[in-house]
C-alpha cells in the first residue's frame, strides 16, 4: 500500500470517526429525554402533537445506528448520516427562514451550544461543515474511476 493509500484511508477513517462521535453526542442526550426533546421538535410547528413524541425517539435512535454503522465501516450508516443531514439542513434553514429564536435541539434538550451561541445559524453551518467529512467519505466508499494502480476500491 502506498504512502497517499494510507493517507487516503486514515483520513477516510477519521471522517467516519468524526460523523460517528457527532451522532452519538447528538443522540444520546436526546434518548435520555425524548419528552423535552418533543418540545423542541414542536417548537419547529412541523409536525402534528401526536408525532412529537415517536419522533423524538425514533431520531436519536437512527443518529445512534447511523454512529454504530459508521464505526463498523458500513455504508449504511453513511446513506442514514446523509438522509439525516439532510432532514436537519431542511429543518434549521426552515427555521431561519421564519425567524425563529428557539433551542436547535441538535444536541438534546438544555444544549449548553444554544446557550452560548444562540442556535439555529451557527448549527446550520456546523452541519453545512459535517457535510465536507461525509462528502469524502461517499467520495472515498464510490468512487468510480480506478485509483493510482488501475484497481477499484
Amino acid at each position: 500500500m502506498s504512502k497517499y493509500q494510507r493517507i487516503n484511508l486514515w483520513v477516510y477513517r477519521l471522517s467516519r470517526w468524526l460523523l460517528a462521535g457527532v451522532m452519538i453526542l447528538a443522540g444520546v442526550p436526546k434518548l435520555a429525554n425524548p419528552v423535552a426533546f418533543a418540545e423542541i421538535i414542536g417548537a419547529y410547528g412541523l409536525l402534528p402533537d401526536f408525532l412529537l413524541l415517536p419522533t423524538a425517539i425514533i431520531l436519536p435512535v437512527m443518529e445512534l445506528v447511523a454512529a454504530f454503522l459508521l464505526v463498523k465501516g458500513e455504508n449504511a450508516g453513511l446513506w442514514i448520516t446523509a438522509l439525516l443531514m439532510i432532514v436537519f439542513i431542511a429543518v434549521l434553514t426552515y427555521g431561519i427562514w421564519l425567524g425563529l429564536d428557539i433551542d436547535c435541539g441538535c444536541f438534546g434538550p438544555e444544549d449548553a451550544e444554544h446557550k452560548a451561541f444562540s442556535g439555529l445559524r451557527v448549527a446550520l453551518l456546523r452541519d453545512l461543515l459535517l457535510c465536507v467529512p461525509m462528502t469524502y467519505c461517499f467520495w472515498h466508499s464510490y468512487r468510480l474511476l480506478p485509483n493510482l494502480f488501475g484497481e477499484r476500491p
